[in-house]
């Protein structure tokens, strides 16, 4: 899949849950591909590494925003704001 058609679908949720609330990577991942999600997770994790390092959009770990190149385990991501 290509990677614009992910990043648009990570923005679309990010303005779905507004500044306040987060959402996991693997809601992005089902939405593009329902029965093999799993598969998308390495495109998904890309793309939104890639928007958080670019200031799309914030990674989230442990409540805190993280940068994504310093980032390691599980993260959420949040809308940037603008």
């Amino acid at each position: 899949m290509d990677e614009a058609r992910i990043r648009r679908a990570i923005y679309g949720i990010a303005r779905e849950c507004g500044l306040e609330k987060t959402f996991c990577p693997t809601d992005v991942a089902r939405k593009l591909s329902p029965l093999k999600w799993r598969a998308m997770m390495p495109q998904v994790i890309g793309a939104a590494k890639r928007m958080a390092g670019d200031g799309e959009i914030l990674m989230v770990q442990q409540g805190e925003v993280v940068d994504p190149s310093r980032a390691k385990g599980a993260f959420r991501l949040k809308m940037a704001p603008e």
